[in-house]
């Protein structure tokens, strides 16, 4: 049963409302995954085991009213298991495709990076294609359509971790950490109690009809400039005025970094209940945006530099439009096109 929103509320507001009823803080990964969901990408997770990193992607999936699945990686999986495949049946002499488990709205791939390069590759063609092929014939997956992935950052035995190439079409990539104690004792709270009854907020057509909205989102050209300056000065930070920071960067942030930086700006912008991005949109997903497109040498390792240092100290270097100026732009109805 469909719950309505309430009156002047914005509709993502009553469905993190809805997801928080099960999950207790991790405020920002939830933001994060309305934000792949509403802009078409996808998130790459990293953290301990026990964060409810999949009831989270499970909740937000029911309160969307969308279908979930999840796939626990292991070394022995191969393509098939997840795409699926063609399967002979004896009694009438045919061949007959089984969908896998790509075949939902939400996935959550857990532990990726404990499946073998083949597999890894199969699941990153669905999330570029959005499309499966089988034998002769091409599946469409189903619409909206997000991969959740998950990284264990303890265990390293048994790995094989996704190369540059394959962390780059994740949109962001979300670090979770532990709780605090106040949150804690809530979620302990919640455990020894009978579980909430979750409802669904929105049904795909709305959803659809959301992300259709997301694309008419106004960027101002000057934050396209900050976004490629952000980039560029990745890779060649001597320019800005931090050639110190040369010897830790081996490889800058590619063309997707400002790309899914625009994307997904507009996307939280829309969360934020405006119909124009501002800096501060920008900023609050820089490092989500690039830390995993970063490319760090062993002096940064050695060093114990994080990319997110890095970006913090390139971040600080850089001038920020100034918001003021962007409102002033943006005078106009919500899809009459830049001037």
């Amino acid at each position: 049963m469909q719950t309505p929103a309430a009156p002047g509320s914005h509709p993502m507001e009553q469905v993190l409302y809805e997801v928080k009823k099960t999950i207790v803080g991790q405020d920002l990964l939830l933001e994060r995954l309305l934000v792949a969901l509403l802009s078409h990408g996808h998130i790459l997770v990293e953290g301990v085991p026990g964060l409810a990193k999949t009831l989270a992607v499970k909740s937000l999936a029911g309160a969307v009213s969308g279908q979930f699945h999840r796939v626990q990686f292991t070394p022995d999986l191969v393509p098939a298991d997840i795409v699926g495949t063609r399967v002979f049946h004896q009694r009438s002499g045919e061949f007959e495709v089984t969908l896998g488990p790509v075949f939902t709205n939400l996935l959550l791939a857990d532990e990726i990076n404990r499946a073998p390069a083949k597999v890894q590759s199969a699941l990153l063609e669905v999330m570029q294609e959005q499309q499966v092929t089988i034998g002769r014939e091409t599946h469409q997956v189903p619409k909206p359509f997000l991969v959740m992935a998950t990284q264990n950052p303890i265990e390293t035995e048994g790995t094989y971790p996704l190369p540059e190439a394959a962390v780059d079409r994740f949109m962001m990539k979300v670090l979770v950490d532990y709780p605090n104690p106040s949150e804690e004792f809530v979620i302990v709270e919640r455990a020894v109690s009978p579980a909430p009854v979750n409802q669904a907020i929105l049904d795909l057509d709305q959803l659809t009809r959301m992300q259709a909205a997301v694309e008419q989102v106004y960027v101002d050209p000057a934050l396209i400039e900050f976004a490629v300056r952000l980039a560029n000065a990745t890779r060649r930070p001597a320019e800005i005025g931090l050639g110190e920071l040369a010897r830790y960067i081996t490889f800058g942030a590619s063309p997707r970094a400002s790309i899914n930086l625009m994307l997904a700006a507009r996307a939280l912008a829309f969360i934020r209940g405006r119909d124009y991005a501002l800096p501060q949109d920008v900023g609050d997903l820089v490092r989500d945006v690039f830390r995993h497109r970063l490319v760090l040498s062993y002096e940064a390792l050695s060093d114990e530099v994080t990319a997110d240092a890095l970006l913090t100290e390139v971040l600080a270097a850089l001038p920020v439009p100034d918001a003021s100026l962007l409102r002033g732009r943006r005078e106009r109805p919500l899809g009459a096109g830049p001037r």
